[in-house]
């Protein structure tokens, strides 16, 4: 039963992942200009664009184009930037450990804020403590993330000079982490998103738990509050977050990719904004379907931790 349930989730990832990648295929040479004008610029004469469309397969029908893009990934060949002058792959192996460390992180710093946010307001629901929580909570989650790291660039990088208004600009892992200072904004700035969101599903989780059977059970047996609360109310509070972690993997990519632009942070949401300013289509396919399979394999992820951790859950 697991098995199966397995490959129909596996089956339905490659399809969302293949209708993702014919739609962004698709859009990207609708855009006006095509990729000859954006590669060779305004200059360049209907002869060169002729030579260059042909050269490179694009005066072939859009399906055969496409067939052939589909099959250099296949083999790991992303296709060539050539505003950039290196391999699609190269570049995302380059800036893709530095999108991941600012998602990390700020996930990582979300839930140890949020789970004792949650609860906290789940014990003090309807209290003018819980009201106040929220109303920064929707805040926060309403706020877009360039209006919120500009917000804290002006108070804490202009005004207080306690962090640089820029993030680490290294080449490497090692020259990003050795300007720690620099990635308190950046990840200040998607943490502080994500916290209005988790917090709200831990809240929520934890006042239904609150009422369960278990729960009167266990404090008529004699346990403490604190020991139904850790060993018993939080475990299974926590559940619904694996599901929001699968999910909320685009929302963070989203994010990081303003956030990347407002902090000049050289991420992948940075190399995309770039590149969708000059139409480099190979950079704006290559991520694209990078962000599709990480964010079905996410929520693949999420199902099954979802139903590992909750046996009342079929397959």
């Amino acid at each position: 039963m697991v098995t199966g349930y397995l490959l129909r989730r596996v089956l339905q990832s490659v399809i969302v992942v293949v209708l993702v990648a014919v739609l962004t295929f698709t859009l990207l040479q609708l855009l006006p200009g095509g990729p000859a004008r954006a590669i060779l610029g305004p200059k360049a004469t209907p002869q060169q664009i002729d030579t260059f469309m042909h050269q490179n397969g694009y005066d072939r029908p859009l399906f055969a184009q496409f067939l052939h893009w589909a099959g250099g990934v296949l083999h790991g060949d992303l296709g060539y930037s050539y505003k950039l002058n290196q391999p699609v792959l190269d570049v995302i192996t380059e800036h893709l450990p530095k999108t991941l460390i600012l998602m990390t992180l700020s996930t990582v710093v979300a839930l140890i804020v949020a789970v004792p946010i949650g609860i906290y307001q789940a014990r003090s629901r309807n209290t003018l403590g819980d009201y106040t929580v929220t109303g920064l909570s929707f805040a926060f989650y309403a706020m877009p993330s360039f209006f919120l790291g500009e917000l804290l660039i002006l108070l804490f990088a202009i005004e207080l000079h306690w962090f640089p208004p820029v993030g680490p600009n290294g080449d490497s892992l090692a020259e990003i982490f050795g300007q720690v200072s620099g990635l308190v904004l950046p990840v200040s700035t998607l943490a502080l998103i994500t916290i209005a969101s988790f917090s709200r599903y831990v809240r929520s989780s934890v006042m239904e738990n609150l009422q369960q059977d278990y729960v009167r059970t266990a404090l008529a047996g004699g346990a403490s509050d604190g020991r139904v609360l850790l060993r018993h109310v939080l475990r299974n509070s926590l559940i619904p977050i694996v599901t929001l972690l699968g999910i909320t993997l685009p929302n963070l990519f989203a994010g990081a990719l303003i956030t990347e632009q407002v902090f000049n942070y050289p991420g992948m949401g940075f190399i995309f904004v770039q590149g969708a300013q000059v139409h480099d289509y190979p950079i704006l396919l290559g991520i694209g379907l990078l962000v599709a399979i990480a964010t079905v394999v996410g929520s693949l992820l999420a199902d099954i931790g979802y139903a590992v951790l909750d046996p009342r859950v079929k397959y």
